[in-house]
């Protein structure tokens, strides 16, 4: 596509929606595993069923549509605040739960199946076109979860606070059951219900998607337990302000958006350290984590490796497939990267194809090791593409701290030269650096002078830069 049909695209979406209608195999959603696609399908469809259920069946009142108005625009502000800030690349976190948490505490759950979508449709529209499968299944995922909480807390919550004749609690009525504390503990039980559920809706689909991750790491860390308890505390407060009087709306409107603009800021901030395409640390924050480890582990006197991977015939992937799939084969190589590398090890995207793992407290017979297992896992994946399976293998360097070099620049240069040695033997190998091992000579990429025939290339190939081996040097390989 040229540049000028691309900017015509931008301009008129619609076309591009109506093909994309007429060609369903070309979604983005069917590129995905096929337990993937039937559990997103399935959760779309409950939420579907039981947003047309509760329409048809919950009377409308005005009390209810006034507040629902009325938080539904709250969050819209929030979400207007926010917008020259953007929306950090991947998995983001915002407060709109605090909005969303009163709309099914307060309301009957027929709205809070509503909410999300509609404030789905203005995060679409005015802040980041992702993928519309990923919205309507975040949608659907927070729309199952308030109802929940919404049901559990209308027959529950006020079962014992407040006795009328219609189950569910509207803002017609009088409130002063929030001023008793069992009632409040039930709010903050269905918060959490909430919070747990849509975690868990979320959590099961980014499992099937990758089985071999742990649940530890799709279910919660540290952080966002923090910011769950934190989206908890103000939902809640944001309930009790409503359920007073619709006037402190405008009291508690500007702490979320100033909450919401503060942690946009933080995520911004980690989105400048990573990767866009792989979501590893990219050179620069890597350098620095990098130089922090090493000084740390020379004034320890530990031991410390580093891994410099490359990707093998890179070049004929993106010719042969497509850019898109040589995009896809990086995602795959830095998600086994995380997976098989330890939590205090150090992972980042070099540059190119190319990748570096920094391994704290590991001597040449571990970084070996886990080297050899990142080359088989590398050479065992595949990236599927239009015209099949796309399988590569990797090369990798290792060197050690006090053997191959002594500060971040010398560890770098001796895996490098490690690395073209592997390639030089065949490729999909793993080479330790040999100690005193000279420079490559300067020349053009690894990538520019592939080919089958290297003796066309003149002089054993060191025309196009290849490493020349040292006849003193020791042979540089993983010891057995």
């Amino acid at each position: 596509m040229s540049a000028a049909d691309q900017i015509m695209s931008q301009r008129v979406p619609s076309r591009g929606f109506i093909r994309r209608l007429s060609r369903p195999w070309s979604w983005q959603l069917f590129a995905l595993p096929t337990r993937v696609v039937g559990y997103v399908v399935v959760i779309i469809t409950a939420d579907l069923g039981l947003t047309a259920w509760e329409i048809c069946t919950t009377p409308v009142r005005a009390a209810d549509a006034i507040l629902f108005t009325a938080l539904l625009l709250c969050g819209g502000v929030c979400i207007e605040a926010t917008r020259r800030l953007g929306q950090p690349t991947g998995v983001s976190r915002d407060l709109l739960s605090a909005w969303w948490l009163p709309i099914a505490l307060l309301l009957p759950p027929v709205y809070v199946l509503v909410a999300p979508t509609a404030l789905s449709v203005h995060l679409y529209l005015r802040i980041r076109r992702t993928p519309a499968y990923r919205r309507l299944f975040s949608s659907a995922a927070l729309g199952l979860a308030g109802a929940s909480a919404s049901a559990v807390f209308h027959r529950v919550g006020t079962a014992d606070a407040l006795s009328r004749s219609s189950p569910w609690v509207t803002h017609s009525g009088v409130h002063a059951w929030f001023t008793r504390p069992t009632v409040v503990l039930a709010a903050i039980g269905c918060a959490v219900l909430f919070n747990v559920l849509n975690t868990a809706i979320v959590a099961f689909a980014a499992h099937s998607a990758q089985p071999e991750a742990s649940w530890a790491e799709v279910l919660w860390d540290r952080e966002s337990m923090l910011l769950d308890l934190t989206e908890i505390c103000i939902g809640v407060l944001v309930v009790i302000a409503c359920a007073l009087s619709l006037v402190l709306l405008c009291v508690a409107l500007p702490p979320v958006i100033v909450l919401q603009r503060c942690l946009m800021h933080q995520q911004l901030q980690a989105a400048a350290r990573t990767d866009a395409k792989t979501g590893l640390l990219n050179a620069t924050a890597w350098q620095r984590e990098a130089e922090t480890e090493i000084a740390r582990a020379r004034r320890g006197g530990e031991a410390l490796a580093l891994l410099l991977c490359d990707v093998d015939h890179f070049k004929r992937v993106n010719d042969t497939y497509g850019h898109l799939t040589g995009d896809d084969v990086l995602r795959g190589l830095a998600s086994e990267l995380r997976q098989q590398v330890r939590d205090s090890d150090v992972v980042g995207r070099f540059g190119g194809e190319e990748f570096v793992v920094l391994l704290p407290r590991a001597d040449v017979d571990e970084a070996c090791k886990i080297a050899e297992r990142l080359r088989h896992r590398a050479s065992v994946m595949s990236v599927y593409a239009d015209t099949g399976a796309v399988d590569v293998t990797i090369s990798i360097g290792v060197a050690v701290l006090g053997v191959h070099g002594h500060d971040l620049l010398e560890l770098l240069t001796a895996a490098d030269l490690a690395r073209y040695r592997a390639k030089d033997a065949g490729r999909d190998q793993v080479c330790v650096s040999s100690p005193g091992a000279r420079p490559r000579p300067a020349g053009r990429r690894d990538e520019t002078y592939e080919s089958p025939d290297q003796a066309a290339l003149g002089q054993d190939g060191r025309e196009a830069g290849l490493a020349e081996p040292d006849p003193a040097d020791p042979p540089g390989g993983c010891p057995g």
